[in-house]
């Protein structure tokens, strides 16, 4: 059931009239041809300059920094421009201006095509994300395998920086990267395979249509595979607190290490262009995407979603202002040991509620059960696979404990050195 939208251009609930009057227009005057070429530039017009771009410089620069120096104690960007609403062009405009060193041992023309590899794939990403009822520009039948493959491509590109760069700590950040990239893949697939089975679509806009026909958003139906979901796409997106492949006070700066000036910072806006579109995927999955229980009848759908991206992408500002950085061993056996069985475990339950819904002819109200059954079923899973694991909340310290009774590296005195250390 989706929204009906009216026949005039200027009803800015339904942008796609806007366009659909465009497009009708140069076919009349022009060759049809020229129709096809129209089109795709409207939609990156239209995703990517006009929302992407501005939400990088104002949301994912300006707003991430103020909130992070507001969960830090201090107040952030203040300086240019109002409020320092300008800081994000005085950044932009420094990086066009600083020199893009390369090392002479590097491979020039790797290091130089990575980031444009890097780039391409966020605005792909984004022809099939539906932010409105009719505005979509891919509306590809699997469009959720879709969005999970073009989403693996930035990190070959991230690979062959750090390879190409010749430095050793570019190679370790780059190897991280991948490695992050394959361990944290499996569990997101089961999750998002989780999705599927539950709704019998694999087509965003379908995906939709199911949580609007069912009047309820599938984070409640399915919160185990939305929480897996934001862990393992921080993981891949190397967001705090799994910035892993960035670490500073291991590696330097990983696999962007030997990156300066522009080319560097073609890799920092992407960073935050696919964390967009991971918040877009996820509001569209999870959240109900552009609908919200009959309000989008009088509010423009596209501004509910993108409210709703703006938010989600606000809860990994959130979780890097405020959880510690992992180590490398703690993320990888966090993937394989813990989130994978989850995955499993969630996937056979989901298998099964679907399986009776469809042989029982059970109605559409059987998910308000699911809902009950699968939040049970989830906390219950997550804290006895925590204990099956070794976890014991209450063996965790309160107070800080000194090196002897952590059991950590303590100097053996020396008789041979007078008695010193």
């Amino acid at each position: 059931m989706q929204v009906l939208a009216t026949d005039h251009w200027y009803d800015f609930r339904d942008l796609s009239n806007l366009s659909r009057v465009i497009l009708e227009g140069i076919d009349k005057v022009a060759p049809y041809e020229l129709a096809y070429i129209v089109a795709p530039i409207i939609g990156f017009v239209a995703a990517f300059v006009i929302f992407v771009l501005p939400s990088q410089l104002f949301v994912g620069v300006y707003g991430e920094r103020r909130l992070i120096g507001r969960i830090q104690s201090r107040k952030g960007p203040n300086r240019v421009g109002p409020f320092g609403l300008l800081q994000p062009v005085a950044d932009a405009l420094k990086l066009l201006q600083k020199e893009a060193l390369t090392p002479t041992v590097a491979d020039k023309t790797l290091m130089w095509a990575a980031p444009v590899f890097f780039v391409a794939p966020a605005v792909l990403l984004f022809a099939v994300i539906p932010f409105g009822p009719n505005m979509v520009f891919a509306d590809v039948p699997a469009g959720l395998i879709y969005f999970i493959a073009v989403s693996g491509l930035p990190v070959l590109a991230a690979f062959i920086a750090g390879w190409s760069s010749n430095n050793k700590y570019s190679l370790f950040g780059a190897m991280r990267i991948v490695a992050m990239s394959v361990s944290y893949e499996v569990p997101l697939v089961l999750m998002l395979l989780c999705v599927v089975v539950f709704t019998n679509d694999m087509s965003l806009p379908g995906i939709v249509d199911f949580q609007i026909e069912s009047n309820l958003w599938l984070i409640f139906m399915q919160p185990l595979a939305f929480v897996v979901y934001f862990i393992a796409v921080s993981a891949e997106l190397n967001r705090t607190p799994t910035d892993i492949a960035e670490a500073e006070s291991e590696i330097v700066a990983g696999y962007l290490t030997e990156y300066s000036g522009m080319k560097w910072g073609l890799f920092y806006g992407m960073d935050i262009g696919y964390a967009l579109a991971a918040a877009a995927f996820a509001s569209t999955i999870f959240l109900g995407g552009w609908s919200m229980w009959g309000l989008e009848q009088w509010v423009p759908p596209w501004l509910i979603f993108i409210a709703k991206t703006h938010l989600f992408y606000m809860v990994f500002i959130w979780t890097r202002g405020t959880l510690p950085r992992l180590r490398i061993d703690q993320l990888m056996g966090f993937a394989w040991k813990f989130l994978l069985p989850l995955a499993v475990f969630n996937l056979f339950l989901v298998a099964l509620e679907r399986l009776w819904w469809v042989e029982a002819d059970l109605s559409g109200n059987i998910v308000f059960a699911f809902m009950g059954i699968n939040i049970v079923a989830s906390a219950a899973a997550v804290y006895l696979w925590a204990r099956f694991l070794g976890y014991r909340p209450e063996n965790i310290p309160t107070r800080p404990r000194l090196v002897r009774d952590a059991g950590g590296y303590v100097p053996v005195e020396d008789p041979a050195a007078g008695g010193g250390k």
